[in-house]
Parts: C-alpha cells; sequence; structure tokens
C-alpha cells in the first residue's frame, strides 16, 4: 500500500523534496555551497586531527589513510542520523496541513531523506575524488554504492516512520532518539575498527545493518573488491523488514493523528 502512495505522489514528493532543500539556505549568503562546505570542512578537521595531531595508525584494512577511512564510513551514518532526527518533529511541523486536508502523511519521512540525499551524494562525489587523488585508486565497483544506499533508504525510512508517529503521542520520542543514535554511534564501526569490539559483543556488530552499509560504503570507495553476497543479503533482509514494519505501525498510528494533532 505505501509503495502505491508513494508512487502516485511522486509529483508532491519533488516538491516538498525541493521546498526543504531550498529552506535549508533561505537567507544563506553561500547557499547551495554549504553543502559543499560541510563534507569539506569536516574532512579537513579530520586530517589535522587524527593524522597530524593524534598521528593514530590505521586499522587494518584502512590503507594508508585513516582520515579518507573514517569520512568514507560516516557519510551512511550521517544520511541516517539526519533523517531520523529530523522524522522525529516532523508531523508536528506539518501538523496543519495533517490536520486540514487529505495529507498523505506517509511522505513527510521520505521527502526528509531524499532531501538530505541530495547533500549526501555531493559529499559521496567529494569522498571519490579524495580517495583518487590522495591514494590514487580507483575502483569501477564504486558504481554499486546505489545499491548500499538503497537498502540504507528503506531501513532509514522505516525507522522514520515508526519515532515520526511515535512523536505524536509520545513527546518524549525525539529525546529518546537522540539518546538511542548516541550508543548506536558507537555500536557502529566508524571510529571503532569492527575486529576491535570484544568478542562478546561483536553480535552487535554482525547485526547492525548501519555496520553493514558501513563496511560496504568502505569497501566500495577505497578498495577493488567484491561485496560479500551475504553482507547484501542480511543487509536487504533487515532493511525490507523494517520498512515494511515501519509502515504498518505507520498505517496503524495515522487513524489517530488528527484527533491529538
Amino acid at each position: 500500500m505505501f509503495l502505491r502512495v508513494l508512487a502516485d505522489r511522486r509529483s508532491l514528493i519533488y516538491q516538498m523534496v525541493r521546498r526543504d532543500f531550498e529552506q535549508r539556505f533561505v537567507g544563506s549568503a553561500a547557499g547551495y555551497l554549504w553543502t559543499l562546505i560541510h563534507p569539506l570542512v569536516l574532512l579537513l578537521s579530520w586530517v589535522f586531527v587524527f593524522q597530524f595531531c593524534l598521528k593514530v595508525p590505521p586499522p587494518p584494512g584502512a590503507g594508508d589513510n585513516y582520515t579518507l577511512y573514517l569520512f568514507c564510513g560516516y557519510l551512511p551514518w550521517l544520511l541516517f542520523q539526519d533523517t531520523v532526527q529530523r522524522s522525529a518533529n516532523s508531523l508536528l511541523d506539518q501538523s496543519s496541513l495533517i490536520t486540514k486536508t487529505l495529507f498523505p502523511s506517509e511522505i513527510i519521512p521520505v521527502t526528509l531523506f531524499l532531501s538530505s540525499l541530495a547533500s549526501h551524494a555531493i559529499a559521496v562525489t567529494i569522498a571519490v575524488v579524495m580517495v583518487r587523488y590522495l591514494t590514487g585508486q580507483f575502483s569501477v565497483l564504486f558504481v554499486l554504492l546505489p545499491v548500499y544506499t538503497l537498502f540504507l533508504g528503506l531501513f532509514t525510512v522505516g525507522v522514520g516512520w515508526i519515532v515520526a508517529s511515535l512523536q505524536v503521542f509520545l513527546r518524549d520520542t525525539a529525546q529518546m532518539v537522540l539518546v538511542l543514535l548516541t550508543g548506536w554511534f558507537w555500536l557502529t564501526p566508524i571510529f571503532i575498527d569492527e575486529h576491535s569490539f570484544p568478542e562478546q559483543a561483536r553480535f552487535l556488530v554482525k547485526y547492525n545493518p548501519l555496520a553493514l552499509v558501513v563496511r560496504g560504503y568502505r569497501e566500495r570507495l577505497m578498495t577493488a573488491s567484491l561485496p560479500a553476497p551475504g553482507d547484501l543479503l542480511t543487509l536487504a533482509l533487515i532493511s525490507s523488514a523494517v520498512f515494511i514494519a515501519g509502515g504498518m505501525v505507520f498505517r496503524h498510528l495515522k487513524r489517530g493523528f488528527a484527533d491529538v494533532l
């Protein structure tokens, strides 16, 4: 049902994505350049801290550039985190549309993900260029990145549906999301290599879909290795399950939105 609704509302989704993306830079002198400035500043700051100040040795499989290793792994997390955090209050922010019109509220978290995806695409482009410039490596397998982004999108939208609908009835949900994302971040091997996790805690990494996406991004951007079929299958199953579960939760709770909002 949700896929049919999304397909039928393509024009509306496009307009909302465009409006959300433009609103981020209303009144800004640099405008869309901020989508380029933010990832560049992040990358340069990490170069300064980790390579020049701390002189952190790269973990196994990271190659010679620890900063790029971090940057490539952080990109999918940033897309996930930004979408989920903004989704938490998204229905409250659009309450006038939901209560006064026959508005398909399920598209709101979708539009937030697609809006963040535009900035994400720019950051990934920077990562590809920097990997080529700093390491001299380039693999055509980076074209498989959209597969990981697709599964990440299904998972993220599913989580976004759940937190957005719960926030309507339980206004502490947004704060709980911030706490959970903080813990989730450190259970995702971005700054900590997955082999550095205690043996007893590695199952948390194994079944963490964000860990699979982070690994996929790093491998596709920084190596020429083929993706592991088992990782892709696990990621596809988890992402699809969360997407469906999120849609069901949203559809069930949607019936009471108008009364509460």
